[in-house]
């Protein structure tokens, strides 16, 4: 189940101003020992220490793989590469790395089963009316 909340466009500089959205709301975050405690429950053989300690590894060597340049598919969740945030030179000379590479950026396209086009298949959603504010100081409800 997808919570949603909805807010409105308050940037005047925006096509949409004024106008209406909804935002995902994430409920929880799990870290990798958590991914593998949830994982452990799944009518699995493997421990929740031999799973994280697979995950972790998995982890390092993608970090790894994709610095050494590779793209690295991880079936039906994403391919990962790295992709380069860069400023404009006005010629081929005038590049430079010191200059113009700005720095990198960790890319996650979804493939197979988690496809967008899977994805928008699978989703159902359910509006969060009730939320807590940032600083959890007070409650607020409605559509803001």
């Amino acid at each position: 189940m997808i919570n949603y909340r909805i807010y409105q466009n308050n940037n005047s500089e925006s096509k949409g101003y004024g106008k209406w959205y909804a935002r995902s709301v994430v409920q929880e975050t799990l870290d990798t020992q958590a991914l593998a405690e949830h994982m452990s429950t799944h009518n699995s053989p493997y421990s929740e220490g031999v799973i994280n300690g697979v995950l972790t590894d998995m982890i390092r060597c993608i970090k790894e793989l994709v610095l050494g340049g590779k793209a690295v598919k991880l079936d039906d969740l994403a391919i990962f590469s790295l992709g380069l945030k860069t400023t404009g030179a006005a010629t081929v000379k005038d590049f430079s790395v010191a200059d113009n590479i700005q720095g990198v950026r960790l890319r996650a396209r979804a493939t197979g089963k988690f496809s967008t086009a899977n994805l928008n298949l699978a989703a159902q959603y359910k509006q969060q009316v009730t939320y807590s504010l940032p600083d959890d100081s007070e409650q607020e409800t409605g559509q803001n």
